[in-house]
């Protein structure tokens, strides 16, 4: 059988980088591996950032939903099934940041999926400096994504911030999940210990990896929110805008804090400097509360995905000024 992976995490916690490196180790130990992207946005910029591990070992798919989650339940359904023809021994799946992981459960149980594929290992990516102050529905997100999790991987753990600095980010997050999972009547307490893998990625081993590859996964009961008809996030797509970098940091930074907007989680996605030009004139943007990363990427797609929280359109275009919008 073949055995496939779901790795969760909340909105720009790392969950494609860890990938990466998952990914590479398995391919390392002789897996086959399939990659599948399986987002309910209508666009899926993730896939780009994978590009650079195709091979004969490695494979992308990819999943898309935008009209609704049974539509996009059945595709993914369909996609498992063309896969397991194709000689892969291992496939990692990426939901979106707001996953409920009752899906990935009920698609595998059916037939006949079930003669095809074993769960392997349900992991959670997690950035230990999450906003305390989350919202019902997003501790809500935050708890399905972690209940059944064999292992959760903390993200963004520096060894510059020191040991005593990287403790209390790992324990004020341990913290936080387990008030979360007491607060939805989740029959799972974690233990730093038993359930956490805390270190600076650079510092990943292989024995790190195994841990996840063998990490399997947790049954866990909490009282569930019905999320699928829940129009409070969005995504709102912005295409074909160009500038220079100071401005569009100067831009993100405001619109990240401009309460107007409505609760931006997360800005990712791609754009071309106005200043430059050629392949090199792109760069690639990740933007949450606590930080904008940007750096250099190759000619690729020009679009920029804001994701949140009864987002307001009308506030949000006014910084991008003749993109197109969707």
């Amino acid at each position: 059988m073949i055995k496939i992976d779901l790795i969760t995490g909340f909105l720009g916690s790392g969950k494609t980088t860890f990938i990466k490196k998952y990914a590479k180790y398995l391919m390392d130990q002789g897996e086959r591996v399939c990659i599948l992207e399986n987002d309910y946005g209508a666009i899926n910029i993730d896939m780009v950032l994978l590009n650079d591990l195709l091979g004969q070992n490695c494979e992308l798919e990819m999943v898309v939903g935008g009209d609704g989650h049974e539509a996009h339940q059945r595709r993914f359904h369909t996609k498992l099934i063309s896969i397991s023809m194709l000689g892969y021994t291992r496939v990692i799946v990426e939901p979106s940041g707001i996953y409920d992981v009752d899906e990935f459960f009920d698609t595998l149980y059916e037939s006949p999926l079930d003669n095809w594929y074993e769960i392997g290992s349900i992991i959670s990516v997690m950035d230990p400096g999450l906003d305390p102050d989350l919202s019902e529905e997003l501790n809500y997100i935050l708890v399905s994504e972690t209940a059944n999790a064999g292992r959760i991987v903390l993200s963004k753990l520096s060894k510059k911030d020191g040991d005593t600095t990287n403790f209390q980010k790992i324990t004020t997050a341990v913290d936080h999940l387990n008030a979360s999972m007491e607060h939805f009547w989740c029959n799972r307490h974690l233990d730093i210990d038993r359930d956490i893998i805390a270190k600076d990625w650079q510092d990943l081993r292989d024995d790190d990896f195994l841990a996840v590859e063998q990490a399997g996964y947790v049954h866990a009961d909490h009282i569930k929110l019905s999320l699928n008809d829940n129009n409070n996030f969005q995504s709102l797509f912005y295409f074909y805008y160009s500038t220079t970098e100071s401005d569009i940091k100067d831009r993100l930074t405001r619109l990240m804090s401009d309460k107007n907007a409505g609760n931006i989680i997360r800005i990712k996605g791609f754009l071309k400097l106005s200043d430059k030009q050629g392949p090199d004139s792109f760069i690639e943007i990740n933007a949450t509360k606590d930080a904008l990363n940007i750096r250099p990427i190759h000619d690729t797609q020009e679009v920029l995905i804001i994701i949140g929280e009864s987002l307001c359109k009308d506030v949000i275009s006014g910084y991008f000024p003749g993109a197109t919008t969707v």
